[in-house]
């Protein structure tokens, strides 16, 4: 089977890339952001991965909805009449979910970016669909409501779904980073494969949906690991992995996988203009406050929320973390890159914002194998 994917607020492409090599192809690609876009095409060209068959569109996804409704529909038509299984992927701009954000739920601007990708799938009613946010979006109450409308707007529209909080370190990234996954496909894919569902009941049951088979670890085995807490700082100290450890897990493991040292990215990080004593005050591991966290180099990363005044230090250096570090903590790829020209902020933005590279990996194949088991 030929699958064909339309990627929505695409960011530097790190959800994409987890498809793309998954045997997905990425055919158009939508991010409003031109900086992110710049990025994306970046790393394209430096991994050397052919472009998308219908090119970029820089712009409003509300546009896509209304204005140029009939530029994406003819484009959705195509594919489909070639007989490919499209897909729609994306993850919504998500501060007003997240409980440390703006928490202004479907009233916030980004907040309303979720109903309008909803109402895009609905639409152009694509093979199957991928929706990605934060655990607030399906945890807090107040956002719990919309998230449910959400859902029963999709089966209205004849998507069978399923959903799942995921915890990135699942997938072997070394970063606790907790997403809800919403992941649907239209009922006419699902009698062409012969799945036969309770017509009654608009989710895969369970036991159907493989969830757990490309996750690298339990939640349980995870828990069960002795890492480390904190330490004193000691600045450019070394000392080895402790036992008890997954070791694929910590932030030391990835930054040595990735020769972050000698990464195009390395010397792209915050310079502070004072306060370098309240750099080294603070312990290996002590990521108790909102800023000023210290990664511990034996223990996986918090999550990679660079902005709201979030700082993580290095475990060992006084300073911050460089975008090569970051990159790192994202399990991307050693070859991926972001272009040395980026603004710092943008840098540390468009790295936060994506979707964990191990993670997208895994939640393709994931859908792969339900689609072809």
């Amino acid at each position: 089977m030929k699958y064909s994917i339309f990627s929505f607020f695409s960011g530097a492409g790190f959800l994409d890339l987890g498809f793309e090599l998954n045997g997905y192809d990425i055919v158009f690609v939508n991010e409003f952001n031109k900086s992110f876009l710049n990025v994306y095409k970046h790393s394209r060209k430096v991994l050397q991965l052919k472009q998308p068959q219908f090119g970029y569109h820089e712009g409003s996804i509300e546009c896509l909805l209304k204005n140029e409704k009939d530029f994406l529909s003819k484009l959705v038509a195509q594919k489909k009449i070639e007989q490919d299984i499209v897909g729609f992927i994306g993850g919504p701009p998500c501060p007003d979910f997240s409980v440390g954000g703006k928490n202004r739920g479907i009233e916030g601007e980004n907040g309303k970016l979720s109903n309008t990708y909803i109402e895009l799938i609905c639409q152009e009613k694509p093979s199957f669909f991928l929706f990605e946010n934060v655990k607030g979006l399906w945890k807090t109450k107040k956002h719990r409501l919309f998230y449910d409308d959400m859902k029963k707007k999709l089966h209205k529209n004849g998507y069978v779904t399923t959903e799942r909080l995921i915890n990135s370190l699942e997938y072997g990234v070394p970063q606790h980073r907790e997403r809800i996954i919403l992941i649907g496909f239209h009922e006419d894919l699902l009698t062409k494969l012969s799945y036969k569902l309770d017509e009654n009941l608009p989710d895969i049951p369970s036991d159907m949906f493989p969830w757990e088979k490309y996750t690298k670890y339990t939640k349980e085995e995870i828990l069960l690991s002795s890492f480390p807490t904190t330490n004193d700082f000691n600045e450019e100290s070394s000392y080895p992995c402790p036992n008890g450890v997954l070791k694929d897990l910590t932030v030391e493991y990835w930054f040595q996988q990735n020769d972050v040292s000698n990464h195009p990215n390395a010397e792209q990080y915050f310079v502070p203009r004072q306060g370098l004593m309240k750099f080294k005050s603070i312990e290996e591991g002590d990521d108790s406050k909102k800023s000023y966290k210290r990664l511990h180099r034996w223990r996986y990363s918090p999550t990679a929320a660079y902005g709201n005044n979030e700082v993580h230090l290095h475990p060992y250096k006084a300073r911050r973390l460089s975008v090569a570090e970051a990159l790192a903590i994202q399990s991307l790829p050693k070859t991926f890159e972001l272009p040395t020209d980026i603004s710092l902020t943008d840098a540390f933005r468009t790295v936060g914002n994506g979707v964990p590279y191990l993670a997208s990996k895994g939640i393709a194949a994931t859908i792969k194998h339900f689609l072809e088991q």
